[in-house]
């Protein structure tokens, strides 16, 4: 199987680069599965039923999320639909969603840190449950952990090996260089990077994002302008769950 993992979508030029690249790359690689991240998709900040309806009739297969899963009201019922949109798996029981859907031969788990992000429950031990919990357990488990911390995303991913397909971290929005199989067969990289504006400050308008760190005046920050770049980890799996490729993919939008 191929399944490509596509970073945090930020505001209506992500969803434009998705739009127009994701169906050639589907067409390019063969994709039998599509994951993507799209708690910055509404304006920069969360996701609403119409942007994703968006995305999904692009192609996208499943929507994950993380922190901003809560800031478009409108969404929430959603997370108890038969939409596929997740919110992070280890917030406590009760919280309106799933954390996990299986679709196919594969299941996609989101997951969200701890370090500098939140205080939600250990991902660790709630992935451990889910493992143990999981019926029947599908060959290939994709896991978003959308977390702040590089160690604890690289030390999320050395646990988790051997035991799920990719651990594939999000929630940075800056691509990082080390995209590679761990050695019991999980692929792994620290974050998969941004789907936006490229010239920006991570997705937003950057002479707003640069008066907020000289003024520290809070104020609500928009999305950037200019090129726009999708970037995405093709992961292929055996039929054994094992990851046997992992590439970085960074298309511009035209």
């Amino acid at each position: 199987m191929l399944i490509l993992a596509i970073g945090d979508i930020v505001g209506k030029p992500g969803r434009k680069a998705v739009s127009e690249l994701l169906p050639g790359l589907r067409h390019e690689y063969g994709l039998d599965m599509v994951i993507a991240n799209g708690e910055n998709a509404a304006g920069g900040l969360g996701l609403t039923p119409a942007t994703a309806g968006e995305l999904l009739d692009a192609g996208v297969d499943v929507l994950t999320s993380g922190n901003h899963i809560w800031a478009q009201k409108e969404i929430i019922p959603c997370l108890d639909s038969d939409m596929p949109v997740l919110r992070p798996l280890n917030y406590p029981p009760g919280v309106p969603g799933r954390g996990y859907l299986s679709l196919g031969r594969v299941t996609v788990v989101n997951l969200m840190g701890r370090t500098f992000i939140g205080n939600l429950d250990c991902p660790f031990r709630g992935m451990d449950r889910l493992l143990s919990e999981l019926e029947p357990k599908l060959p290939a488990i994709f896991v978003d952990f959308h977390a702040e911390a590089t160690s604890e995303k690289v030390a999320l991913g050395r646990y988790l090996d051997g035991r799920v397909s990719a651990v594939l971290g999000t929630h940075t929005h800056v691509g990082t260089i080390d995209a590679r199989i761990l050695p019991r067969g999980t692929a792994y990289v620290t974050d998969i990077g941004m789907t936006g504006p490229s010239d920006s400050v991570i997705g937003d308008d950057t002479e707003a994002v640069i008066e907020r760190f000289l003024t520290a005046i809070p104020h609500r920050l928009s999305v950037g302008k200019g090129r726009v770049v999708l970037n995405a980890i093709l992961v292929e799996v055996n039929g054994s769950g094992r990851a046997t490729r992992i590439e970085r993919i960074c298309r511009e939008v035209d």
